[in-house]
């Protein structure tokens, strides 16, 4: 089984790593890990999205520029380990999905049209944790719409503690807590 870890929590002794790296535990298989705080991937500008552009049109995704979404599109499992920050995520994992999202070797359009995945993946787990309670984690929701119309991922799996800065709140209870969804899903 070929893992893709894509480590977006940017601290140390990172709670949200903390669940990400038990998670991962579970799972039989090769991983590769792709930290985004030691990569720190650019955000696409005019003249890295023109030349994104030539390489798509010459179909060479074999330039180092397609490394990410390589690696996305051969994972069989994908975990994203990111922290809610701002009803979201951290910067770096937006950029990373612009990295990914390429045309003609993650999803291509069919001839009638539709978005047709070419990913490998049939599973994505989402990890986070929260210093309070919201609802509304845009985050995770636009991972998830992601896996329903580019990737085709249709087990995506959502793995969160909340609450975790609540003063009163008993921190090792909810990782715990935590822990225990992460067993239930195997």
């Amino acid at each position: 089984m070929n893992v893709l870890f894509v480590n977006a929590a940017v601290r140390e002794n990172s709670r949200t790593k903390i669940l990400a790296d038990y998670l991962l535990g579970k799972l039989n298989g090769h991983i590769t890990t792709i930290d985004l705080n030691t990569d720190k991937p650019l955000p696409l500008n005019r003249e890295s999205l023109e030349k994104r552009n030539r390489l798509i049109a010459q179909k060479k995704f074999d330039d180092d520029m397609f490394f990410y979404a390589r690696a996305f599109q051969k994972a069989e499992i994908v975990v994203i380990c990111a922290p809610y920050w701002d009803f979201s995520f951290p910067a770096l994992l937006k950029t990373f999905v612009e990295h990914i999202n390429v045309g003609g070797l993650v999803f291509k359009y069919a001839d009638d049209g539709n978005i047709a995945s070419l990913c490998n993946a049939k599973k994505l787990y989402y990890v986070t944790t929260m210093g309070g309670h919201n609802p509304t984690d845009f985050g995770f929701g636009y991972i998830k719409a992601l896996c329903d119309t580019l990737y085709k991922i249709k087990d995506v799996e959502l793995v969160k503690a909340e609450g975790l800065d609540i003063i009163g709140n008993d921190v090792s209870l909810i990782l715990e807590n935590a822990k225990k969804q992460i067993d239930a899903m195997f």
